[in-house]
């Protein structure tokens, strides 16, 4: 008769009465842990402090690029006869010439620098081309 009764406990009331071991406990809190962190680096997005400084450092750069090419299309456009040097820089066939254009006119130098920047020069020759 015991023994129906047991079958018929409710799953609510078995719950309530379960009580686990501590080691089932510890290996159920590190189980967690591990599927937390299994999920939140593969699906979550998260990232490691080297890779977050990695991705910190290569979107500066990015950045620092656009923008001193910017500068240079507006020293391009703001040199004397921009329309002839616009015509002269858009005869030019090859990428690497444009480039060397750029950077032989000065536009894609930044103040305080004594060489061109490349990525400036680069982004400059892009954007008059188009």
């Amino acid at each position: 008769m015991a023994m129906q009764n047991n079958s018929r406990t409710s799953v609510a009331h078995r719950w309530n009465e379960y009580q686990p071991s501590k080691s089932t406990l510890v290996w159920a809190c590190a189980a967690t842990a591990v599927a937390t962190m299994v999920v939140g680096f593969t699906w979550g997005g998260w990232v490691t402090g080297g890779t977050s400084r990695t991705l910190a450092s290569t979107a500066g750069d990015s950045a620092r690029g656009d923008l001193a090419s910017l500068i240079c299309v507006e020293r391009f456009n703001a040199a004397p006869n921009s329309g002839a040097r616009l015509v002269e820089f858009k005869a030019l066939a090859d990428n690497y010439k444009k480039r060397q254009f750029i950077e032989a006119g000065g536009w894609a130098t930044m103040p305080g620098d004594t060489s061109p920047n490349r990525r400036a020069a680069e982004g400059c020759a892009v954007a008059l081309a188009a």
